[in-house]
């Protein structure tokens, strides 16, 4: 059956701009694979990004940039990331504040990408 998650497609207007956001603010290694497709690397797992007016066959029936709502595992205390998101004023709209995950506690700060699309960022909570 299934094992994994290989890459995930995020819907976006500018695909400079989105490519900018996630490998300078975020720190995810990029890698080109055509003129209209770029991945964005965490670990063995990549964010594919499609841009808009892109003619890419298949996609989603209704691909919307701004609909996602994905949590991202961060190595760094979060207060350490919250600093580091300042410096490039980028706005936290909450956080830290504690959350469930998939394998137990977390803590969690909220930030949107460029498209609006809504990014938790993760660590298992202290105990």
């Amino acid at each position: 059956m299934l094992s994994g998650l290989d890459h995930l497609v995020v819907t976006v207007t500018d695909m400079g701009r989105a490519v900018d956001f996630y490998s300078r603010v975020l720190g995810l290694d990029v890698r080109y694979r055509d003129a209209q497709r770029v991945d964005l690397m965490l670990g063995d797992t990549a964010l594919r990004l499609h841009q808009t007016d892109t003619d890419i066959a298949p996609i989603s029936a209704t691909p919307t940039p701004g609909s996602l709502d994905l949590c991202l595992r961060c190595q760094l205390p979060l207060d350490e990331f919250k600093q580091h998101l300042e410096v490039l004023g980028i706005d936290v709209e909450l956080g830290p504040v504690a959350r469930q995950g998939a394998n137990g506690p977390i803590e969690s700060l909220y930030l949107r990408d460029p498209d609006g699309n809504l990014l938790e960022i993760c660590r298992p909570a202290s105990r």
